[in-house]
């Protein structure tokens, strides 16, 4: 018997947990507070330690610290709920993986990336890592699930149909997010739940031992910066600039490469907290004088935390499109990084140095690959199809495989094939 919780809404990934836990000893999920990490973990689970209760002057963290042993006791699959405060719980469930074999019996979870010197083994063969992300639409039941990413990639037929979404209501679950305790509040209080988000990381979430020295203040420009580069490939320079703002005087090339350095440090720590994550640059292994650009598109964990950031409102986003449309393409990446993640698929974007480019690019582990625009508006899918033909064909004339498939992503409107075989789908009708 588990300890599941009444009212668990499931989760896409809670596929991947039953299969890795008849593979691996013990696996790790790990992703941004809140997103339901330990809540879907206790459907998995016979028994639990919460290394950060408060109990006894939290006395679980404080036994597992002199004993990180201790904190495997319980009924297997146990679960070790923020086992990274005691980084040294990894190589004890590691040990004991190794003394004892078995599959399925421990299950840790995370909300940080411990640095790579906090542990002494890996774990590799023995543990392996699940992302868990903010719910996507599909999951928080906001997608008609008419079709999926599957079926796109096979090419299945899609009779046309109209998806009931006004842009009043892609605004609102940008703005709620996919944070499960958001799901049943009404939209102006839902909001405050990602504000909130934003101000626990300013004052208490990367101040502590395990991070660098920091200012709070810096590191709110910084997220501020980022927020409005989101969904970008802006560089560290163009960040720099951004969070020193325009009165700024270097005095020498040495305080210029000190303020790159820290800016670099302080997006390496935000990723290692989950609030931002590269989508990496996809390289396609042509042999081409063209050159692939790498640089990694930044976005938020989710797209509410963006929309805090800035302090935008639903009544704001609506007169700026502009703005709103890079947020609607953060909301995107964020599910279909969700959907690929059920055939072990990953998320890439395509740029090369003749500005050609390609918003997501879903590489499946068969090396079978999809090529996916995101547009707001039903006005600019044609625009988009043009762009995925064009940068298509060059990639296949530089010796690329063929895609499996071509799709537009849109805030609404009508689903279909067209007829030159690209997809057209609304993103509030997409499912894995």
């Amino acid at each position: 018997m588990t300890l599941k919780r009444t009212g668990y809404l499931p989760r896409i990934v809670d596929n991947e947990i039953e299969e890795s836990l008849e593979v691996f000893g013990a696996i790790s999920v790990e992703g941004p507070k809140w997103c339901g990490k330990t809540w879907t973990s206790l459907t998995y689970a016979n028994s639990v330690s919460y290394i950060m209760d408060p109990a006894g002057g939290f006395s679980n963290r404080e036994r597992a610290l002199l004993n990180p042993a201790l904190a495997l006791d319980g009924e297997l699959p146990h679960l070790i709920d923020e086992w990274q405060e005691v980084p040294g719980i990894w190589d004890a469930v590691r040990f004991n993986i190794d003394q004892e074999p078995g599959f399925g019996k421990y299950i840790l979870t995370g909300s940080v990336t411990p640095r790579r010197d906090a542990f002494a083994h890996s774990g590799a063969g023995r543990i392996t890592i699940i992302r868990m992300r903010p719910m996507s639409l599909f999951e928080s039941g906001d997608s008609s699930a008419v079709v999926s990413l599957g079926a796109i990639f096979d090419k299945e037929p899609l009779p046309p149909f109209s998806a009931d979404l006004s842009l009043k209501r892609l605004i609102d679950v940008t703005i709620r997010g996919g944070w499960p305790e958001t799901l049943k509040l009404p939209i102006e209080r839902a909001g405050r739940v990602s504000t909130a988000y934003i101000n626990m990381i300013l004052k208490n979430e990367l101040f502590n031992d395990s991070f660098s020295r920091r200012s709070s203040q810096k590191l709110q420009t910084l997220i501020r910066a980022l927020a409005r580069n989101n969904s970008t490939t802006a560089s560290i320079s163009t960040l720099t600039l951004d969070v020193d703002g325009d009165n700024r005087r270097f005095q020498d090339e040495n305080e210029v490469s000190l303020s790159r350095q820290t800016v670099s440090g302080y997006i390496d720590d935000l990723k290692r907290i989950f609030l931002i994550e590269d989508i990496c640059g996809w390289n396609p292994g042509i042999k081409s004088k063209t050159r692939i650009r790498t640089a990694p598109k930044r976005i938020f964990a989710d797209p509410s935390l963006a929309v805090a950031a800035l302090g935008l409102s639903g009544e704001h986003l609506s007169r700026d499109l502009n703005t709103f449309g890079f947020l609607f393409e953060n909301l995107c990446l964020r599910d279909l990084a969700v959907y690929a993640g059920r055939y072990g698929g990953t998320v890439y974007h395509y740029r090369d140095n003749g500005n050609a480019e390609i918003d997501a690019i879903i590489e499946m582990p068969n090396g079978a690959w999809g090529a996916f625009e995101v547009k707001l508006g039903e006005h600019q899918v044609e625009d988009a199809a043009r762009t995925l033909k064009s940068v298509c064909n060059k990639l296949m004339v530089n010796g690329a495989e063929p895609p499996a498939c071509m799709c537009v992503i849109t805030g609404g409107g009508y689903g279909r094939v067209r007829d030159d075989g690209i997809y057209v789908v609304p993103i509030n009708a997409l499912k894995p």
